[in-house]
């Protein structure tokens, strides 16, 4: 396979994920196809309107199933077995329950975890979970569905076994967006490594007025991520950085509930005194599980869970954040050596396994603000963080 045709292979794969999980986020059905000829047809379960459901359940070639996270089953009601649970492994590996009747499945995945009636009477429908029919097509349905940064829970419609490409064709005759389980489990990878620089400006911060914005697009065409390079760097040096993952809430409106806004401001402060640096602003809201997702464990923090315990109930893990494109961004910029601003020894872990040196971690730590002294407690005890 030549050069040229592996980068189209490669761009066709991100491109058919995107529109898989498009295709998700507007409550249509996906075609996924297993590299041992499993197929399914999935829905996300938070989507699932009446009318994809009845079509689904007229495609699939056996009775569809609910498939979502060993975590997210407990959250909702269901006591899982033990010869399923103790094939499960981690908490946040797929488990498949029997679709319930009689009731929308939105409601029964319903993110607040609040007591109510409307909980009671879907909890009432639920059946004990079943052995899932293709492991395969299982996670990677829930691994596309929180590429979408919806919940992690599908309705899963079986397909025969599919050892050519017939699948493919048969998508196409029934209008549907097809993708491959493989392409969708290195879709994170695959869209880091193509990271495109596509726009650059002076932009002069308070406290720091001699930076510029590098935007840097992956090759989905999603969201941007930005370099904020302060004063002229010297490659051959380490050089003083900050990974910063975006925060809505606390970058822009300064929620107290979280330290990101003051540990943004700060990072700027500090590369600036220093008279260079680079902040690298990455385009993963909510530790990865995106806005909605994380307003909703707000929600569920609010009912006393910590910053952890909400991610997990929700069905995610407790950090989905990846940091591959933050490496690729910094190879780019001729980067290879460098002095973190962290406290979060996953984030060396992660830069060294990319290529990317990490001579020395800088505390980057702020006092409490009265209102997020457990969140910073949570992270320290249970996160690792070096706080």
């Amino acid at each position: 396979m030549t050069p040229g045709s592996v980068h189209s292979r490669t761009a066709s794969a991100v491109a058919a994920v995107e529109r898989a999980m498009a295709e998700l986020r507007r409550g249509g059905i996906v075609v996924l196809r297993g590299a041992d000829g499993s197929g399914g047809l999935v829905i996300a379960a938070e989507s699932c309107g009446p009318r994809a459901l009845q079509r689904l359940q007229g495609l699939a070639q056996s009775a569809p199933v609910l498939v979502t996270t060993r975590r997210r089953a407990e959250a909702i009601g269901m006591e899982i077995p033990p010869h399923i649970a103790g094939s499960m492994g981690e908490t946040n590996k797929p488990i498949t329950l029997d679709l319930p009747q009689g009731v929308p499945v939105d409601v029964i995945l319903r993110p607040h975890e609040a007591e109510g009636a409307g909980r009671h009477v879907a909890l009432r429908h639920l059946s004990r979970p079943v052995a899932s029919h293709a492991p395969q097509i299982a996670q990677a349905a829930i691994e596309l569905s929180k590429l979408a940064r919806l919940l992690p829970a599908v309705v899963l419609g079986p397909l025969s076994s599919d050892p050519g490409n017939n699948r493919r064709d048969w998508s196409r005759e029934q209008d549907l967006i097809y993708v491959d389980t493989a392409d969708v489990t290195s879709y994170d990878e695959t869209a880091s490594r193509n990271l495109q620089q596509v726009a650059q400006a002076h932009v002069p911060l308070e406290g720091a007025e001699n930076a510029r914005i590098l935007a840097w697009r992956p090759s989905d065409g999603g969201k941007e991520h930005l370099a904020i390079v302060v004063g002229e760097i010297d490659p051959t040096e380490p050089v003083l950085i900050r990974l910063h993952s975006e925060c809505f809430t606390g970058d822009l409106l300064g929620s107290l509930r979280c330290d990101c806004g003051v540990q943004l401001r700060g990072a700027i402060a500090q590369i600036a005194q220093q008279g260079s640096g680079v902040l690298l602003y990455l385009a993963q809201e909510g530790r990865g599980i995106g806005l909605v997702n994380k307003l909703r464990a707000y929600e569920l923090q609010d009912d006393g869970f910590d910053t952890i315990d909400a991610n997990e109930q929700l069905g995610f893990d407790a950090d989905e954040r990846i940091y591959a494109p933050a490496a690729t961004m910094l190879t780019r910029m001729g980067i290879k050596r460098v002095r973190l601003m962290t406290n979060n020894p996953e984030k060396i872990a992660q830069l060294e396994r990319y290529g990317v040196e990490v001579v020395e971690r800088v505390q980057h730590s702020f006092p409490s603000n009265g209102h997020n002294e457990n969140y910073l407690r949570t992270k320290a005890e249970r996160a690792g963080h070096l706080l």
